[in-house]
Formats: structure tokens, C-alpha cells, sequence
């Protein structure tokens, strides 16, 4: 039973490890490494000559600040949201649950185009002069990223046991200083998660900045696109891959340390009492109620109603359906095939992604949830959690580059990977794959490590320990991470517009495509392409 069980988490931690190297790290260090040889020889100056150039820093301070404003106000919204959503019973909850998932699934090219409609010229908040602005990139990656953390947060609260709170109020803890001393540091692994999955998506954020910063506030992402798709300037772009590499490792370093030192054996249950879990709100919860408000309502409500708004109205100014009638007969459109088409091949890989994140992500939030004694065997969990990390933190320019440079018959296999759509579902999995972990991982690691030993000293195999203590916990989370998979890839534009062939494009890329072009009724029809995917 010791070699099956060794054997079983050898399995578990090899196969989404395998799937990580050969599909994300061998493709990313080729193509950097590429950037870094001239003439057969390794060459390296170009490290102290792109950041010898101030141009390379206000990039790199540009997306810092883009990154912290962007978690730190998904975070304040996110928490009163998730507070809303996840422990307080109302009518239509279920259905703002769902709302707040629109964001997630959008384009990020999309939702640039929504708040430049929103903040620019003609806008209803055009007043406030955010276009173009600092304040404007911060708070469409927030629209992006609250439901991450409503969702991350939302899930582990749900189920986290309120009897501490409790007898803190019984000895005369107030109701705030309750929360302050009990639940919130019981909310710590989450709330970290949450927080490094947001600053790696703001951080690598590309079509949001690229419509709203342009080159003024480009970050490392965007600026990586200008150089490798523009300039062809592969050395420069590996450079500042770099640079991407160390933020993103300091930020997963941060957020190791945060949860290591919040996790604790906090007490979930499978299934929350009723009372627990569905109170009515009271007068107490009416600050949560407000600020959860204006977040739905100015911060997510208002720009997709003004994308509605603008996909209704034509090039001349007359409103009606003819952007939808326009898009879905791809009559005079510079698309190939049709938005149907596009819908269909969308829902297809996205599946496919999400199975292959869900069945990897679950192995990988299994084997990290473990505490084992060895030193060593736990410096290496962790370097396992950083890498799998990763694929959030790298540019999908660099990605998408190293899958078209490296997958020419990989590994022996009979054919090109490259004139197939295999790599696009392979793409959308690596950048689901830690939304699913970082769902899973707060549950399983707060389980009690005791109910597993009690377990298997009454003679319970490890798949029987698993089937009766972790699985029943993981439940809800599951179903949370799957639907952040399903989402994410449906969305996901970066590495995708890479990776499509003619005559087989995603619906973000034809979106994409419609946007930028400047054929007559093509913006239109693109305005009408994500209002078509909402519904």
C-alpha cells in the first residue's frame, strides 16, 4: 500500500508537471533564448542596453502601478461583494452571481473598447476626463478582476465555520472587532490567492491597456508586442521578458509568504448550516450593501450597457439591429467564415481547455494541499506552485511565439502542431490552469490534517482518505474553478490570436479583427460581437 500510495502522487505530481514543461517552458525559454543568441553565440548585451534606456523603466513603473491600484480596489470591492453574494440570502442572488461573471468572460480587447465608449468621446462619463488615463487603465482591470476575488473569496467564505466569530461576540467582541480578529484572518489564504491571481492578470494584461494606454501608458506586456510584432526586435522583447519573470516571481513570493503565515486548520464544513450561511441582511450589513451596489452598478452595469447602447447604433446614428444582422451574415466583413462559426469553434476548445485544466488543476491542488515533513520535498511543493503560477505572469506574446517556434512535431509526434487548433485549446488550459488552483488550493490545504491521519489509521486507503474528506470539501470550489476555466478560455485573446488559423478563428479574434479595421460597419458589427456572447 506504501508503493501504490508513492506511486499514485507520483503520477499526480508528474503529469501536469510533464504538461507544463513540454507546453509552456520549453516554447518560452526557446523563444527567449533566441533573443539572447546572434550568430550561434550566447549574447548579452542587449540586458544593459534596454535598461539603459528610461523608456524601459517608465514601462516597468507603469505596470507596477497599474498592478497594485488594480488588486488593491478588486480587493476592497471584491471582499463587500463577496460578503453579499456568499453569506447573506435574497432574492436574485443566483442571478447577480451570474451577472458579476459577464467581466470574466469578455475579451479583454472588448472590454478596452467598452470604457473607451464609457470615458471617451461621446460617453456618459466623458465629463470626468478619464479617457486615456492612469485611473481609466486601473479601474477597467479591476472591472476584469473583482469577480476573481468574489468568486476565490466567495467560495472559501461560504463554508467557513462562524463558531469563533461567535463566541468572540458572546465574550463581548464587538461585531466589527469580531470580523477584524477572527474572520479575517481566517479569510487570509484566500484573500492571498485572490490577490496573486489579480496581480498577474493585471500585470500581463494586454488588450485592456493596449486600447486604453497605448504607447503613453503601455506596460511590459504591451510593450512586448510593439517590439516583437513591430520592430521584429526579438532581443529587446527577451529582455523585457525578463523583467516580466522577476516581477512575477516576486509577486508569487509575496503571496507565498501571506498564505503560509494565514493558514491555519480553519474549520469548513461540506455544506454550511442554513442559518449560517443564508442570513437576511440587516441594518449591519448596509455598508456592504452600498459599496456592493455601486460596484455592480457603476463599476460592471454601466459599461455593458454602454456597449449595448453602441452596438445598437449604426455608423449613420440611426439605431436597430443592423450590426447583429450585419455580423451574423458576414456580408461585406474582412472575417473568414462567420460569427456562428466563430461561437461554435469558441464553445468547443473551451471545453477541451477547461477538462484539461480541471483534471491537471485537481491533481496539482491535491498534491499541494499536502504537508509533508521533508524539508526538501517542501522546497520543491513550492517551486511546483510557482511554476504552475507562471503561465499567468508570462507575456502571451512569448507564448504564443514559443508554441509556433517549438511545436514543429514535438517529441516525435507524426505531425505539425502548428496547422492544427490543438495548440489554441493547450494555450487557453496553461492560462486556466492556476485560476483552478488557486481555487481549489485555500480549501484543501485548510482541511485538518488530523481527519486525513485519523483516516488512515482506521485503515483507509489514500483514495478512500480522499473520496470521504478532500473531494466532499472540494465540491462547491469545483464547480467555482471549472466555471473560471470554462470563462477564461472563452475570453482569452492574447495567446489565441497566435495560434488561429484562417477560416478557423475564436470569437474574440474575429471581434478583435472587426474593432481594428476600418472597413465600413466593421466596428459595429465587433461592438455587436460580445453582446451576442453575454446573452
Amino acid at each position: 500500500m506504501h508503493a501504490g500510495r508513492w506511486l499514485g502522487w507520483t503520477f499526480a505530481t508528474l503529469l501536469p508537471l510533464g504538461f507544463i514543461l513540454l507546453f509552456f517552458v520549453w516554447p518560452v525559454f526557446s523563444l527567449v533564448a533566441t533573443g539572447f543568441a546572434s550568430e550561434g553565440r550566447l549574447d548579452l548585451s542587449g540586458i544593459p542596453e534596454v535598461f539603459g534606456d528610461p523608456r524601459t523603466w517608465q514601462v516597468i513603473g507603469q505596470t507596477i502601478l497599474q498592478t497594485v491600484g488594480s488588486t488593491v480596489i478588486s480587493l476592497l470591492l471584491g471582499l463587500p461583494a463577496a460578503y453579499v453574494l456568499y453569506r447573506l440570502d435574497f432574492p436574485g442572488r443566483a442571478v447577480l452571481r451570474g451577472f458579476l461573471t459577464v467581466p470574466f468572460v469578455l475579451p479583454t480587447v472588448v472590454v478596452g473598447t467598452a470604457f473607451t465608449a464609457l470615458l471617451g468621446p461621446g460617453g456618459p462619463l466623458e465629463w470626468l476626463g478619464l479617457d486615456r488615463s492612469f485611473v481609466g487603465i486601473v479601474l477597467a482591470l479591476a472591472f476584469f478582476n473583482v469577480t476573481v476575488v468574489v468568486r476565490t473569496v466567495g467560495g472559501f467564505w461560504a463554508r467557513l465555520d462562524d463558531s469563533a466569530a461567535m463566541a468572540a461576540r458572546v465574550m463581548g467582541a464587538g461585531r466589527v472587532r469580531a470580523w477584524l480578529t477572527v474572520t479575517l484572518p481566517g479569510l487570509v489564504p484566500a484573500l492571498a490567492s485572490a490577490a496573486a491571481l489579480v496581480f498577474l492578470f493585471s500585470s500581463t494584461s494586454f488588450g485592456i491597456v493596449l486600447i486604453l494606454g497605448g504607447r503613453e501608458f503601455a506596460n511590459v506586456e504591451t510593450e512586448i508586442y510593439r517590439l516583437t510584432v513591430q520592430f521584429l526586435d526579438l532581443r529587446s522583447a527577451a529582455v523585457l521578458s525578463l523583467a516580466q519573470f522577476v516581477i512575477v516571481g516576486l509577486a508569487l513570493t509575496v503571496s507565498a509568504r501571506l498564505r503560509s503565515s494565514g493558514e491555519r486548520a480553519v474549520e469548513l464544513r461540506a455544506e454550511a448550516p442554513r442559518g449560517q450561511r443564508d442570513k437576511r441582511p440587516g441594518v449591519a450589513d448596509l455598508p456592504a450593501l452600498a459599496v456592493f451596489g455601486a460596484t455592480v452598478l457603476i463599476l460592471h452595469a454601466l459599461p455593458i450597457l454602454t456597449l449595448l447602447g453602441r452596438s445598437l447604433r449604426g455608423a449613420d446614428g440611426t439605431w436597430g439591429l443592423g450590426n447583429y444582422v450585419a455580423l451574423f451574415s458576414a456580408a461585406d466583413l474582412p472575417i473568414d467564415g462567420t460569427a456562428l462559426e466563430a461561437i461554435w469553434l469558441s464553445l468547443r476548445i473551451s471545453c477541451v481547455a477547461a477538462a484539461i485544466a480541471m483534471i491537471l488543476g485537481v491533481l496539482i491542488a491535491l498534491v499541494l494541499s499536502r504537508r509533508p515533513g521533508s524539508a526538501m520535498l517542501r522546497r520543491g511543493m513550492s517551486l511546483f506552485d510557482g511554476l504552475v503560477m507562471l503561465p499567468l505572469g508570462v507575456s502571451a506574446v512569448t507564448l504564443g511565439f514559443g508554441l509556433l517556434l517549438t511545436m514543429n512535431k514535438p517529441l516525435g509526434v507524426g505531425f505539425d502542431l502548428r496547422t492544427s487548433v490543438v495548440l489554441i485549446p493547450i494555450a487557453q488550459a496553461l492560462v486556466a490552469l492556476p485560476l483552478v488552483v488557486r481555487t481549489l488550493l485555500p480549501v484543501l490545504r485548510s482541511i485538518d490534517q488530523r481527519l486525513r491521519f485519523a483516516a488512515t489509521s482506521l485503515g483507509a486507503s489514500p483514495f478512500a482518505v480522499l473520496q470521504t474528506i478532500d473531494l466532499p470539501m472540494v465540491g462547491r470550489s469545483a464547480g467555482l474553478a471549472l466555471g473560471f476555466a470554462f470563462a477564461s478560455s472563452l475570453g482569452e485573446f492574447g495567446a489565441t490570436s497566435f495560434l488561429v488559423r484562417p477560416g478557423e478563428q475564436t470569437l474574440p479574434v474575429v471581434i478583435a479583427q472587426l474593432i481594428g479595421h476600418q472597413a465600413p460597419g466593421s466596428y459595429g458589427a465587433g461592438l455587436a460581437g460580445p453582446c451576442c456572447w453575454e446573452h
